[in-house]
């Protein structure tokens, strides 16, 4: 049974949590002092619950509290052995924990063990950051606030940070909270109830002063010439320029984008300040881990055209890089962390947006969403003063901490396709649903591409979020159809890495009986459409310079010369060359081609439940629902073929095991004599 205590922390947290005005994504933390009978003694123990490491508060759930003793983690200020050893006291909340101890306790820990208060919360608020990043940020909160909250000078957070908020709390009994400067804010109650309105309080009491004093402009006058393009033009032009970006932005190790072209973004670069601004960089800590120092910021208008962004991005990357080198060199000393990537994480182009990059698309879409916050920062904190991040060194002693370094060290390993964008046509269903499936399961993100959009989009929410998956039309018979597929493709994940030309049909007739527009019909879904759907992922590919996977999925009838079957199988033939056409021309740029061939797959077959089952079991002479076991009997390994299988086989080809392979050609059937390659 849960502790009521427990109960009444998570709810706060949550509703906390699920407001942006409050924090940011995973921002902040929450805790609550009470007591619980001590299984060993039998006796009260009193006990302090606060969000453990990584958590989010708005999704908070008791799984993710660390849990400790409480007399033990306030006796570590006995032992403490100062501020040039703080990072020793991480190591000393796992002495301080309940039994198991529930999450793994977070660097904000001693914050909420040491001040005297049963509730702290520990927010990153857009208006308190604004005023915690003002050059005269402690005389505006006491003008804002008077006594009833107080500021606390910058200091990194750990346990001597705990300390001083203890101190001044102690200090100062008619407060509720502080303004940690460059930071964030800190509540604290005795009550649950009166904690969550201490920090409502602070948070819209700091909006209204920002909105009551705020002069207008603060980012200064209108740039000519950096106004947002409209919609339509915008998001074409994102389409265009987003390969390259993110091809840029994994010169280090891939990453997985996210376009914000939010008012809020494009307001801030159609604005004279925006240089400077993003030149200082953002503050709070949690920003500027997942955003960098700073942004890479294109400086052009907005209406340069796509090939003079794409040069400037070039030479701008290249300085970008430089310049994080160097400011790695400045600070770094013997025991640093390696570097662990030069590249932006953030990167703002006037009349456009914000492409944010990660290593997934939740973190990449994080990325984009905390720099939202930190232009909501900028903007609070020049209008009633002027912005005044945190020191560049200090930023990196955070950024390049031992205990961020551990953090990123204990995350799992990523998945086999992690950070690949996949793109699958034909996979509402049958074949191509089960490839996305798992395609997705092994790490990619995967756009399901199918002539219907509706099913298509179905088929992408039965896989996840839109973070993981996300459904596109595409008749792949249709040129700019195809081309506007692959834009929402580029759109939804930044680029795209790895293809399957699955969309397929099949009309089962003899010669004689086989129409013109039978014949037409499927070349121009499966010859004319591979050739279309594979000539964009090229282009796209070779824009990234990043290399890639296009997979054919053809068929046993590409080999096989079987009756009553003239159309079909020709297309198929044509797409087995295409896989070898193709394996020849893109090598050069590390863009494998191979093809599989399955046979017999009737179970869960679009193209068997659409007519295709019933004409080939009259061909046969068996009945239709046992056409399955029949293709199974004529192999050699007397074994059905399901959907499952031939998306093993694109895994098999595209999961880094066969990285030196293209222009193969895998035969899925259970063994077809007649159908091995010669």
């Amino acid at each position: 049974m849960t502790n009521p205590v427990v109960s009444d922390l998570l709810a706060r947290s949550n509703r906390l949590g699920e407001d942006p005005r409050n924090t940011n994504y995973a921002g902040g933390n929450t805790s609550a002092a009470g007591t619980e009978t001590d299984p060993v003694t039998g006796q009260p123990v009193e006990l302090l619950w606060v969000k453990g490491s990584g958590g989010d508060l708005g999704t908070l759930k008791e799984p993710g509290l660390a849990v400790l003793r409480l007399d033990r983690l306030r006796s570590l200020v006995d032992v403490y052995p100062g501020v040039d050893r703080e990072d020793e006291m991480v190591a000393a909340f796992d002495y301080c924990l309940h039994g198991r101890g529930g999450a793994a306790p977070s660097i904000d820990t001693a914050m909420h063990g040491l001040v005297r208060a049963a509730h702290v919360d520990h927010l990153h608020p857009d208006s308190g950051i604004a005023l915690a990043t003002a050059a005269d940020g402690e005389a505006l909160t006491r003008e804002c606030f008077g006594d009833r909250v107080v500021w606390v000078p910058w200091r990194r957070p750990g346990f001597q940070l705990g300390l001083d908020i203890a101190e001044i709390a102690e200090k100062n009994p008619q407060a509720i909270g502080a303004v940690l400067g460059g930071h964030g804010i800190t509540a604290w109650a005795d009550t649950s109830e009166q904690c969550e309105a201490n920090s409502l309080e602070i948070i819209r009491t700091a909006e209204r002063f920002l909105a009551e004093r705020g002069r207008p402009q603060p980012f200064g006058v209108p740039l000519p010439g950096y106004e947002a393009l409209p919609e339509a033009e915008r998001r074409a032009k994102a389409a265009a320029l987003f390969p390259v970006v993110r091809g840029l932005a994994s010169t280090d190790k891939p990453q997985v984008g996210h376009l914000t072209d939010s008012d809020v973004v494009l307001d801030f670069l159609a604005s004279a300040e925006h240089p400077r601004l993003a030149a200082l960089g953002t503050s709070c800590p949690d920003h500027f881990l997942r955003t960098k120092v700073r942004p890479l910021v294109v400086d052009l208008p907005a209406s340069a055209p796509v090939e003079d962004v794409v040069a400037r991005l070039e030479e701008l990357h290249e300085a970008y890089r430089a310049d994080y080198a160097a400011y790695y060199s400045r600070h770094a000393g013997p025991d640093s962390p390696a570097m662990r990537g030069a590249d932006p994480a953030i990167v703002l182009v006037p009349g456009v947006g914000m492409f944010s990059f990660g290593a997934n698309k939740q973190t990449a879409r994080v990325a984009g969403e905390f720099y939202v916050n930190a232009i909501n920062v900028m903007r609070g904190a020049e209008s009633v003063s002027t912005y005044a991040p945190i020191d560049e060194s200090e930023k990196f002693r955070i950024e390049y901490w031992a205990l961020e370094e551990a953090k990123l060290a204990r995350m799992p390993k990523p998945k086999p396709l992690a950070t690949r964008v996949a793109l699958v046509t034909g996979a509402a269903s049958g074949i191509g649903k089960a490839i996305a499936q798992r395609l997705a399961a092994e790490g990619a993100c995967v756009v399901v591409a199918d002539l219907d959009l509706a099913k298509a989009t179905d088929a992408a929410a039965e896989i996840g979020s839109a973070d993981v998956a996300v459904g596109v039309a595409a008749d792949v018979s249709d040129a700019e159809a195809v081309a506007a597929a692959f834009r929402a493709a580029v759109l939804a994940f930044g680029g795209v890495d790895l293809v399957v030309n699955n969309a397929g049909l099949s009309i089962s007739k003899p010669l004689l009986e086989t129409t013109e527009a039978d014949w037409d019909l499927q070349h121009d879904v499966m010859a004319k459409g591979s050739f279309l759907v594979s000539r964009e992922a090229a282009r796209i590919m070779i824009e990234q310079g990043m290399g890639g996977d296009v997979v054919y999925i053809s068929s046993k009838n590409a080999v096989f010369a079987g009756p009553s079957n003239i159309a079909y199988s020709s297309t198929k033939a044509d797409q087995a060359h295409q896989v070898r056409l193709l394996a020849a021309e893109l090598g050069e740029h590390q863009i494998r081609v191979n093809g599989i061939n399955p046979d017999g797959v009737v179970r869960g077959s679009g193209i068997f439940a659409g007519g295709w089952g019933a004409k080939r079991a009259a061909v046969y002479g068996v009945p239709e629902e046992e056409l399955g076991q029949f293709y199974a009997q004529r192999t050699l390994l007397k074994r059905e073929v399901l959907p499952d299988h031939v998306a093993d086989a694109v895994f098999a080809l595209t999961g880094g095991e066969l990285t030196r392979t293209t222009g193969l050609h895998v035969p899925v059937d259970s063994g077809v004599a007649a159908a091995f390659l010669r």
